[in-house]
């Protein structure tokens, strides 16, 4: 097993991995922008080293800075958490030449798999049932309008190196077609560095359905069931759950031979991840891999107990799998709200800054994966997650129970706006309650004006203190006998009381 390993991230998966290194008495090295240098992840390691100034490309996404870091403090290994470098065959190949291993799979797997068009024609000819689509590459509108003539709209558009959401479009008609292809042409250039796209039939009604996998250094592979990860703004997840409230016993069971089948044929090693679209009829169609760990991990280790993390580190060492497909089981049901610095009445654009006041929940049931801490400033230069709040229930009520009283008990306030009371808008929809929903959700449900700003217990608390101090002040003023009594009991009620009150009331 490995002594010391550098995790080349930050946030709360830096975080997350440090956690299952100290579990398996391995000491962390972290690493830190000019702008993350009193980040929970750098207190958190063993060791901490600068990598340069707050732009990523400076540093945490500078290989030069990120290797000599890892020399530097004697790390054998190198846990690229996701996004970063996670997906970059050129860092996995270029650690490995540095004498330390890549927790994460071969080059050559992430190579195979980051290309989407030769990812969809590797998996055909492995048998893996694939959206009808373009064969190949296109890179003109006239390429894109004899295929969707073929295969008929509407189409999607996609960046053939895309992902996280980008580089993609609908496209309904011939009508905005030419419109469509500038469009991802440029934001699959300026994003990727790779201005080619493929078309896709679109799939009416989507669910969005993944299954990870896992598959050790002597070709032991499984597959830990799958994710729901329907609920999307922007072609980007925000809430997660496990098993999918959609697919059969009998669909799960294939959805995982079929994910197995596709992680053996680009001899896959370590944690990944099969996505799928299905669409009404319950037929399925690999989407793309993500060879990496995934954000929303949380919900598949709290219902089958497995600790992927460490299962990467253990595979990485070159242990066998921890466990064999026998050994996994989904028990009870658990999911997963991603927790942002986004303001979704403005379209969800970022809102970071400092936070002032932070509780997180606690209680039966509920995990909490993040970043920060109370007086952390959430950057404006990274990824504006502050938290993956998590909850497990028997079944997919009680989750959701707990869920909607975890959600009542997050507390962030500050310099910032979050995206809290978008979710407790979703765990009270009917659609949502009953499974009922696909991709289009969000679309199709919510409106900014839902969200009543006056609904937020942390802005309830605020008035009602100001309220309070006003009329401690007129009183004050009026010098009336009654005052001190009116002020004695006002201060001495619990800022959290008063938030637990109105919350009571809100609801």
């Amino acid at each position: 097993m490995f002594k010391r390993i550098l995790i080349a991230n930050r946030g709360e998966i830096a975080v997350r991995v440090i956690r299952a290194c100290r579990e398996l008495g391995i000491e962390s090295v972290a690493v830190f922008s000019e702008a993350d240098r009193a980040a929970l992840h750098v207190r958190a390691a063993d060791y901490a080293v600068a990598v340069g100034p707050p732009p990523a490309r400076e540093s945490y996404l500078n290989v030069e800075r990120i290797l000599a870091a890892a020399k530097a403090t004697g790390a054998e290994a190198v846990h690229p958490g996701y996004g970063f470098f996670s997906e970059n065959a050129g860092f996995a190949r270029a650690v490995a030449d540095a004498g330390m291993v890549f927790i994460g799979p071969p080059p050559t797997a992430i190579e195979k798999m980051g290309d989407k068009v030769e990812a969809r024609k590797l998996m055909a000819a492995a048998g893996v049932p694939v959206v009808p689509g373009s064969p190949d590459t296109l890179e003109t509108e006239d390429e894109v309008r004899a295929v969707a003539k073929k295969i008929g709209f509407p189409i999607m558009l996609k960046a053939a190196a895309g992902g996280g959401g980008k580089g993609m479009r609908l496209v309904d008609n011939e009508k905005d077609l030419a419109s469509a292809v500038r469009t991802v042409a440029s934001e699959a250039k300026s994003s990727f560095g790779d201005g080619r796209f493929y078309v896709e039939k679109f799939v009416n009604r989507p669910r969005h359905i993944e299954v990870q996998v896992f598959a050790d250094q002597k070709g032991e592979t499984v597959h830990v069931f799958e994710r729901e990860c329907s609920l999307q703004r922007r072609h980007q997840k925000v809430v997660e759950e496990s098993p999918s409230p959609f697919i059969t016993p009998e669909m799960r069971r294939a959805m995982g031979e079929v994910a197995v089948k596709a992680a053996r044929a680009v001899n896959y090693v370590g944690a990944g991840t099969i996505e799928f679209l299905a669409d009404a009829d319950r037929n399925f169609y690999f989407l793309e891999m993500n060879t990496r760990i995934q954000v929303e991990h949380p919900v598949t280790e709290m219902v089958t107990g497995v600790d992927l993390v460490k299962a990467q580190i253990q595979v990485a060492a070159g242990l066998p799998l921890p466990f064999r497909q026998a050994d996994l089981a989904q028990r009870g049901w658990a999911m997963e709200c991603r927790i942002y610095a986004e303001d979704p009445a403005a379209g969800f654009a970022p809102a970071p800054g400092r936070i002032d006041t932070l509780r997180f929940p606690d209680g039966p049931g509920v995990r909490v994966d993040a970043g920060v801490y109370e007086g952390a400033e959430v950057s404006l230069y990274y990824d504006p997650m502050i938290a993956k709040l998590a909850t497990w229930g028997r079944d997919r009520g009680e989750a959701i129970d707990r869920m909607r009283r975890a959600l009542s008990e997050c507390t962030i306030a500050g310099e910032l706006t979050t995206n809290l009371a978008f979710h407790r808008w979703v765990v009270e929809q009917p659609r949502f309650l009953a499974g009922d929903f696909d991709t289009n959700f969000i679309n199709e449900e919510y409106r900014p004006e839902t969200l009543a700003r006056g609904d937020d217990p942390v802005r309830l608390a605020a008035l009602l203190a100001a309220a309070v101090t006003a009329q401690r002040g007129q009183n004050h003023a009026a010098a009336a006998p009654a005052t001190s009594v009116v002020a004695a009991n006002a201060g001495s009620v619990s800022v959290w009381k008063t938030l637990g009150r109105l919350d009571m009331l809100r609801r």
